[in-house]
């Protein structure tokens, strides 16, 4: 464990609007003032430090790679505090989603891709019917997994998810009706 500290620095201005914000009176206007009165915050605490982060200028990319690499340590660090291996078996070949390029990233979201709508919809739909043990009847109950999984993946990412996950999601919906009316076989 370690000790860090996070300094803050406002306005006076954006240190009441903020404060009215936590209260729930976010509509009344700003106290008057004829200039901004700065203010400086500090906290202590201790446990994991957030790792610091850098504005595009002076990390020295732009705001696209600057969201990807962002985003491609978080699910490497994710998965290494879960004990999850960031390799993935991928036919013949393996994915390390800690040294994924842009490039690669883009084709494994693809149409015909790894993590893309069908293949990852297909993974999913066979994993849920295979812990319902292939019973038609628990289909209400495989539809509440996966309406709770995707709801937490959603709050986990500060309730926003890619357009790829609800094409996913109602691709997953659709292979489960499918299954149930008889249309789609369990492999």
């Amino acid at each position: 464990m370690s000790m860090h500290i996070n300094v803050n620095h406002t306005t006076r201005l954006e240190h009441q609007a903020a404060a009215r914000e936590r209260v729930g009176r976010g509509n009344g206007p700003p106290a008057p003032s004829n200039r901004p009165e700065r203010a400086d915050s500090v906290s202590l605490g201790s446990g994991p430090a957030a790792a610091p982060t850098y504005a595009p200028a002076v990390h020295g990319g732009n705001s696209d790679t600057l969201r990807f690499e962002t985003l491609r340590q978080l699910v490497a660090s994710l998965l290494g505090k879960q004990g999850v291996d960031t390799k993935i078996a991928s036919g013949e070949s393996v994915i390390d989603l800690a040294a994924i390029t842009p490039a690669e990233a883009e084709t494994l979201v693809g149409a015909d891709g790894y993590f893309g709508v069908e293949q990852t919809a297909e993974r999913i739909f066979q994993f849920a019917v295979g812990v319902a043990g292939g019973d038609p009847a628990r289909l209400d109950a495989i539809k509440a997994g996966i309406d709770r999984g995707f709801a937490e993946a959603k709050e986990a990412l500060g309730d926003w998810l890619p357009e790829i996950s609800y094409a996913t999601y109602d691709a997953v919906l659709a292979k489960l009706d499918e299954w149930a009316a008889g249309t789609t076989a369990v492999v």
